[in-house]
C-alpha cells in the first residue's frame, strides 16, 4: 500500500493562487485610478524642477465697475470686529457675477476700503470696493497653463475638491506601490535582478542625496 499524499503543497498552492490573483487585482485598480495623475504629476514634477529655466508672461487684466447703492449701504453697514471678515452674500454675488474670482475668501476691512484677496492656481486676483461710494476695481493675473499645472501639483490655492483627490491619489498610488512590492516578492525567485533593482531604486537617490545636497 502507499502512504497517502499530504493536502499541504496543494493548499500552498492554492493560497498562493489566491493572493496572486488578489494582489494583481488591486494592482491595476489602483494603477487605473492614478494612471492621469501619475502622468500629470511626472510632468508637472519636470516643470517645477526646470522652473527657471520655463519663462512665463504674465497676463495682467484690470476691471472697474459701480457696485449698486443697496449692496454700498450693506457694505457699509458691515464692520467686522477683527478686521477681518467674508463678503456679505449680496456683495459677494455681485462681485463673482461682475468680475471673474471667487468672493468665497476672508477680506480685509478698513475704515475707507474691502480688499478681497483671490489668489488661484497659474494665477492671482484680488478686488477692491470702496466703502463710501461703491467704486470697486479688480486685477486678474494669468501666468499660464504651465504654471497653473504646477499649482496643481503643489496643491496651492486650488480649494478642498482639489486637495481631498490629492489624498484619494496618494492613497491609490500608496496601493499600487505595496501591491507592486509584494508581487516582486513572489516573482522574485524566477527573476534574479528584482532586489539589485530595487535596491538600486533606493540607494541611487539616497547617495545623491548624501553626496551632493548639503
Amino acid at each position: 500500500m502507499h502512504a497517502p499524499t499530504s493536502p499541504r503543497p496543494a493548499v500552498k498552492k492554492s493560497r498562493k493562487a489566491f493572493w496572486l490573483k488578489q494582489l494583481h487585482m488591486w494592482h491595476w485598480m489602483s494603477s487605473a485610478v492614478s494612471l492621469i495623475g501619475l502622468l500629470l504629476f511626472a510632468i508637472t514634477g519636470f516643470t517645477l524642477n526646470h522652473a527657471a529655466d520655463i519663462e512665463a508672461s504674465p497676463v495682467v487684466v484690470e476691471k472697474s465697475a459701480q457696485m449698486p447703492p443697496a449692496l454700498v449701504r450693506q457694505l457699509a453697514g458691515a464692520e467686522p470686529a477683527d478686521g477681518k471678515a467674508t463678503l456679505p452674500d449680496g456683495v459677494a454675488n455681485w462681485v463673482e457675477a461682475t468680475f471673474p474670482v471667487r468672493a468665497s475668501a476672508e477680506a480685509e476691512w478698513s475704515a475707507d476700503e474691502v480688499y478681497l484677496p483671490a489668489p488661484r492656481p497659474g494665477g492671482d486676483a484680488w478686488v477692491a470696493i470702496d466703502r463710501a461710494t461703491g467704486a470697486a476695481t479688480a486685477e486678474v493675473t494669468d501666468r499660464g497653463w504651465i504654471s497653473y499645472l504646477n499649482d496643481l501639483h503643489k496643491g496651492r490655492n486650488s480649494g478642498g475638491a482639489w486637495s481631498l483627490f490629492i489624498d484619494v491619489f496618494a492613497g491609490a498610488c500608496l496601493v499600487f506601490a505595496i501591491t507592486g512590492l509584494f508581487l516582486l516578492q513572489l516573482h522574485a525567485a524566477k527573476r534574479k535582478s528584482t532586489w539589485p533593482l530595487v535596491f538600486a531604486g533606493l540607494a541611487i537617490p539616497a547617495g545623491i542625496a548624501i553626496i551632493f545636497i548639503h
